[in-house]
């Protein structure tokens, strides 16, 4: 078989940034997809109108917002999942390209019902099931009842802290999801093992948020509150994403 005839595979990128500055960068830097949130130290959480609408209108890319309304569990009031699907039809109508969502019952279980309205709601976005997902009961039983909500991917750790804790498992959920669903690895991905991670998982696509500080330009700094990070800015350099990509080979 000649080297033409065989199929070349497309690896994505996926870079969640928490303000346009960080999404300008990632962008420039090459991720093929920005996860747009706020409060990504508190896992991600629903941002802004305006963030949202600056970035689809500025940046060339595929944008996918978060949709969560607060930090803390993924079992949500009723008043709570409204609000979220109302988010949902605002991406919408902003011509984002997907939105990224999480819906768990009291029992660890996939909200299946939920779910699947949210990706009524989204359509014709895509919809990627978050990390939710790994803090489920049973993450083969969810796999399945994601699928058949409708969604495009799943982003997950394999249940574990970071995505190279548990690479068996990520594994045998790419088995296992076929070419039912993507597989998306996430939580500690970097360009020193993203490499490992593609070669052990078979996974296509990959989520990283490379988060750094960038001290600020301010020139008078208050004394009383160097201490309170005012003054550090997050960051997300552009070199940080092309060397993600290089170590892809």
């Amino acid at each position: 078989m000649s080297s033409a005839s065989v199929e070349r595979v497309k690896y994505t990128i996926e870079i969640a940034v928490t303000d346009f500055i960080t999404a300008q960068s990632a962008v420039k830097g090459g991720a093929d997809r920005i996860e747009l949130c706020t409060g990504l130290s508190e896992g991600g959480l629903t941002p802004s109108f305006g963030l949202i609408q600056q970035c689809r209108e500025k940046l060339h890319t595929t944008l996918f917002p978060i949709i969560r309304s607060r930090s803390g569990d993924f079992l949500y009031t009723e008043d709570e999942y409204e609000l979220m699907l109302q988010d949902i039809r605002i991406c919408k109508q902003l011509q984002c390209d997907g939105v990224v969502i999480g819906f768990l019952t009291r029992d660890g279980q996939i909200d299946a019902a939920r779910t699947a309205r949210a990706v009524q709601e989204a359509y014709p976005m895509q919809v990627t099931f978050h990390r939710a997902f790994d803090r489920c009961r049973d993450p083969f039983e969810a796999l399945d009842v994601i699928v058949q909500t409708g969604c495009a991917r799943i982003l997950t750790s394999g249940q574990q802290v970071k995505a190279v804790e548990a690479l068996d498992v990520i594994q045998q959920l790419v088995a296992a999801a076929g070419n039912r669903i993507s597989i998306m690895p996430g939580s500690g991905v970097s360009a020193f093992n993203i490499e490992d991670i593609k070669n052990k998982t078979g996974a296509r696509e990959f989520h990283a948020s490379l988060r750094t500080t960038a001290k600020s330009e301010m020139q008078y700094v208050n004394p009383a509150f160097i201490k309170e990070n005012d003054f550090v800015n997050p960051a997300v350099h552009e070199e940080a994403v092309r060397s993600l990509r290089m170590a892809l080979g």
